[in-house]
């Protein structure tokens, strides 16, 4: 996926996520994030916002202090979020492609990483928003589910404060069934988890469903869609992939 698609995402999931806020009420219950509230949430993502914006912003090349929020709520702890989202979406939309930063995955270019890593974070907590405000939630494109699948794989996961580990070798295959090509077989060991985009191979756990599915299900938001084959495996990822 462009650069210019994750950030026309990140604008649509920022404003879905401050219009779900906004009705369900900052004191409402997060379903998909017990510990918080709407205002948690919200104060979260606005600071996560403001500090990947002035990263690239101000093109600087070490990592940065994660900022407190504001103790403000209501009205105005909504407006807050709103301002620096759009901060944050024209700040990507005007850097310039070559533009040079501090990131924490591998990714092509700084620029490439943050509207992605972006768009993705705001993605997930817009549907943790949706699920206090409750109703049907927002649609996730396929392609971008499993864009968002392939950076929790073989991004997050491969770094090594990843918890998913196994006493001896396993091996775990995840299956998007509305995508071509978007398998992963993820090794476990008592190293990070190791994932490569592939098929082949015996798995002895196979995580499958739509992709918008399993991304919610394997960021632990929603339950698994399938699971086959050795169920111990499916719950140890559950159980210790937290980030």
């Amino acid at each position: 996926m462009e650069t210019a698609e994750f950030v026309r995402i990140l604008d649509q999931e920022g404003r879905l996520l401050a219009a779900a806020a906004e009705q369900a009420g900052t004191g409402a219950k997060v379903p998909t994030c017990p510990e918080w509230q709407v205002r948690d949430l919200v104060r979260h993502t606005g600071a996560v916002h403001r500090w990947a914006g002035a990263l690239v912003a101000e093109a600087d090349t070490s990592p940065r202090p994660f900022g407190a929020a504001p103790d403000l709520d209501g009205a105005e702890l909504l407006a807050w979020f709103r301002e620096g989202h759009r901060r944050l979406v024209d700040t990507l939309a005007s850097a310039d492609p070559d533009m040079r930063c501090w990131q924490f995955l591998p990714a092509p270019s700084p620029l490439g990483f943050w509207a992605r890593r972006q768009a993705h974070e705001t993605a997930v907590h817009r549907f943790d928003a949706e699920s206090a405000r409750g109703g049907t939630p927002s649609g996730i494109a396929p392609e971008f589910a499993a864009d968002g699948i392939d950076e929790l794989l073989t991004g997050f996961h491969a770094r090594t404060r990843s918890r998913v580990r196994s006493e001896r070798p396993r091996v775990l295959r995840v299956r998007a069934t509305d995508t071509e090509s978007a398998v992963w077989t993820v090794r476990l060991s008592q190293e990070p988890p190791a994932a490569v985009r592939t098929a082949e191979g015996d798995a002895e756990c196979e995580i499958s469903g739509p992709a918008a599915e399993l991304y919610l299900s394997l960021w632990n938001r929603v339950p698994f869609p399938g699971v086959t084959g050795d169920g111990s495996l499916a719950e140890l990822w559950r159980t210790t992939s937290g980030i």
